[in-house]
């Protein structure tokens, strides 16, 4: 047992997401998305550098001395698994470690609305999941991923920097690839994988022009492809993907996108004040025809206004989402304005009025 499990205990014991481990500082917990610091020492730079390097695996060691920045996957068999980074700071080594549960919830114990199954099950086409770092991407992917495991019979790739959730066959073949340990580069994974007979992709991260350019050639040559972005709503994502490009591709990609963009999902967290925990408020945009010709003819502003109306077809709008929960009681008004877009349609469920922004 490694010395630094038992930080991890600590960290299930009192449902943290994360841990942070900096040389000068206590360790620090991340519960329901506040910083809790651990009643323990001042970590010692020297004592945390063995600590964490007896976890890791060398040729990460080599990575990370040579950078002074390095991902890699952490697992505790029969516990859990965590998404490491390492990196150097002021005071020393620092690290953090995100909890990747071993057990994937599934679209309906998420209480994913219907139309994210229908993404999983798309023949063809590019699929989304965006938000903030920490708003339950990675969750959110790994139930949609689910779900085509247990209802189809294709071959599933994923390429992921560094594998967070595991996925074992069931009706489909996985195959798990990690940049840096199976693969040189996403890149690299992505044009290998169009000779590896997949039905399905997953992306880990759209990192770059040439990722997103082989993502969207993937989609449009009749594969189902998924992958992230850090973006916050269903607009912003589209206008980031094309926003990579030079602008003298832009109309070119428009136009690619337009025909393989089959849902963006956008989500953030949120506190939950009926029970402890935390419950995800999503903005889903589908790739109807309408969208589609939004977005070969740079009219990507009126989207939003087209999510408002496509309710028919499973959209929403996140301020939509967030209105579901208010109205279940699951969060806080106060939670629900600061997160929302059109803060004006929240004002009523706030207690005392807004203080003027500054």
């Amino acid at each position: 047992m490694a010395k630094i499990d038992a930080f991890f205990k600590l960290m299930n014991d009192q449902g943290a997401s994360d841990l942070h481990m900096v040389a000068g500082s206590q360790p620090v917990l991340r519960i329901r998305g506040d910083m809790e610091r651990v009643k323990y020492k001042e970590l010692d730079n020297d004592e945390l550098k063995t600590m964490l390097y007896e976890i890791a695996p060398e040729y990460k060691i080599k990575i990370f001395e040579e950078t002074g920045d390095v991902d890699f996957a952490y697992e505790i068999p029969g516990a859990a698994r965590y998404r490491a980074n390492f990196f150097n700071q002021k005071n020393g080594i620092g690290a953090v470690f995100r909890l990747i549960p071993s057990q994937i919830l599934t679209a309906d114990q998420l209480g994913l609305p219907p139309v994210v199954k229908k993404f999983a099950m798309l023949e063809r086409g590019l699929v989304l999941v965006t938000g903030p770092t920490g708003s339950g991407k990675s969750t959110t992917l790994a139930a949609i991923v689910d779900y085509s495991n247990r209802s189809r019979k294709h071959h599933i790739i994923t390429v992921e920097d560094p594998i967070e959730f595991v996925h074992k066959s069931q009706s489909c073949v996985v195959n798990h690839r990690e940049v840096g340990l199976h693969t040189h580069s996403f890149t690299a994974a992505l044009r290998g994988a169009l000779r590896e007979d997949p039905d399905i992709i997953l992306v880990g991260e759209m990192r770059d022009l040439e990722t997103i350019a082989l993502a969207i050639e993937a989609a449009n040559t009749g594969h189902l492809v998924f992958g992230t972005l850090h973006t916050s709503s269903a607009a912003r994502t589209v206008d980031r993907v094309i926003e990579v490009f030079p602008s003298h591709q832009q109309a070119q990609i428009r136009s690619s996108l337009a025909d393989s963009l089959k849902g963006v999902i956008a989500q953030n967290l949120f506190k939950r004040i009926d029970v402890k925990g935390r419950c995800a408020a999503l903005e889903i945009l589908v790739g109807t025809p309408a969208i589609s010709n939004l977005i070969r003819e740079a009219k990507t502003f009126q989207i939003p206004s087209s999510i408002q109306t496509g309710a028919k077809f499973g959209m929403q709008t996140l301020d939509m989402a967030i209105l579901n929960l208010l109205e279940k009681r699951w969060i806080s008004g106060e939670e629900a304005y600061d997160k929302a877009s059109d803060k004006s349609k929240f004002l009523s469920f706030l207690r005392k009025p807004p203080e003027e922004p500054f």
